[in-house]
């Protein structure tokens, strides 16, 4: 089997497990996540304003 495979598949098991196991703090883990990205697109957001406002 490919490595490639046996680890996403590993990576993919222990996400459920997790998700199955504790929903609040995977839940809690994706808010912080997207939070972040947020952060970042209204970062470059004002970057690209700045350049050309």
């Amino acid at each position: 089997m490919n490595v490639k495979k046996v680890v996403t598949l590993a990576a993919v098991a222990l996400l459920l497990f997790l998700l199955i196991t504790q929903p609040d703090q995977s839940a809690e883990a994706v808010k912080t996540g997207l939070g972040w990205l947020r952060q970042g697109a209204e970062s470059i957001i004002t970057f690209v304003r700045g350049l050309f406002g």
